[in-house]
């Protein structure tokens, strides 16, 4: 995944308040085990799931427009609501 990609989810996210605790939630359920004690310590979820849940989601090698991936998880986390 793109760094314009993470911006604009994160961006996608930041305007929309009503999700910004479902976003924290959910950040931290996909996170890797132990995320806190890697450098930078971010709760990102393990690259296979990642590459798995693009491909299954696109198809093919798992590619979409940033657009395609900020509003499907903005869908996605009105769904966790």
């Amino acid at each position: 995944m793109s760094v314009g990609a993470v911006v604009r989810v994160v961006v996608a996210v930041l305007l929309r308040p009503a999700l910004w605790a479902v976003a924290v939630r959910q950040a931290l359920r996909l996170a890797s085990p132990g995320w806190w004690r890697r450098f930078p310590p971010l709760p990102v979820p393990p690259s296979g799931y990642l590459r798995f849940r693009l491909v299954t989601a696109y198809g093919g090698d798992g590619s979409c427009t940033d657009a395609e991936l900020a509003r499907d998880v903005v869908a996605y986390l009105r769904w966790c609501l």
